[in-house]
């Protein structure tokens, strides 16, 4: 007879303010046996598990020592095989450059039943901060998210320049702060003025958190003469509302 196998609940920390996580989310993390969790989900929300939760950190950062993804994979599948609820807690909502796909793929190669949580996705969480509405009636009919990073922490080159130069458009750039200089520069070879608003929101939902204004030329300029930001930060562009 089989023994009874456990369950993995793909858990969304949203931005890090354990206040934005789901009620859902909350229960599921008060309730594992087991939290393997990113970088990004540590801190307050982690802290939210139970006193009889096992916890292992299987974060991924650009640039420095990250848990191989068959590892954890493999880790998944072990714990959850043996019977366990297992949390993967994941950073603002799993299914948005969160390598989700996968981690389902091992799960269904095993047969080990799973549920998905979503979470406030970082780029909501970093415009609402900012004051900023993603949509604009007339002038941002489209939203639009996109790496700055292929798997070598490239620019990617098999972008749609074009979609990504289109001034009517908000466009979210995750994992952007190195190729960010590359990629303005492809923009406005692709007709997208040099002046069209940005912003770089550092940190969001953490205590040093950082928002900076400016226009993706400027920008750009600034991450060419300064160097990413240690923290994890998004860059949005595209016709913003002014906020405060």
């Amino acid at each position: 007879m089989r023994e009874r196998i456990g369950l993995v609940s793909f858990v969304s920390s949203g931005p890090g303010d354990p206040e934005l996580l789901t009620l859902r989310a909350a229960r599921l993390l008060a309730q594992a046996d087991v939290v393997l969790y990113d970088d990004l989900a540590s801190g307050p929300v982690l802290d939210l598990a139970g006193s009889q939760a096992q916890r292992i950190g299987v974060g991924k950062r650009a640039g420095r020592p990250s848990a191989k993804q068959d590892h954890v994979n493999a880790l998944l599948v072990e714990h959850a095989g043996a019977g366990k609820h297992v949390v993967r807690l994941k950073s603002g909502d799993s299914g948005i450059f969160g390598r989700l796909e996968e981690e389902l793929t091992a799960l269904r190669r095993h047969a080990i039943p799973f549920q998905i949580v979503p979470g406030v996705p970082s780029a909501v969480a970093a415009a609402a901060v900012a004051g900023l509405p993603l949509t604009r009636r007339q002038t941002a009919r489209r939203l639009q998210f996109v790496t700055g990073a292929d798997v070598t922490g490239g620019l990617p080159q098999d972008q749609n320049w074009a979609a990504l130069a289109d001034p009517q458009a908000t466009t979210v750039v995750f994992m952007g702060q190195r190729t960010f200089p590359r990629m303005a520069a492809l923009l406005a070879e692709n007709g997208l003025p040099p002046e069209t608003p940005a912003l770089l929101a550092e940190a969001v939902g953490h205590p040093h958190q950082r928002l900076v204004r400016s226009t993706v030329a400027a920008l750009a300029q600034q991450l060419a003469t300064e160097g990413p930001s240690p923290h994890p930060a998004l860059i949005l562009y595209g016709p913003l509302a002014e906020g405060n």
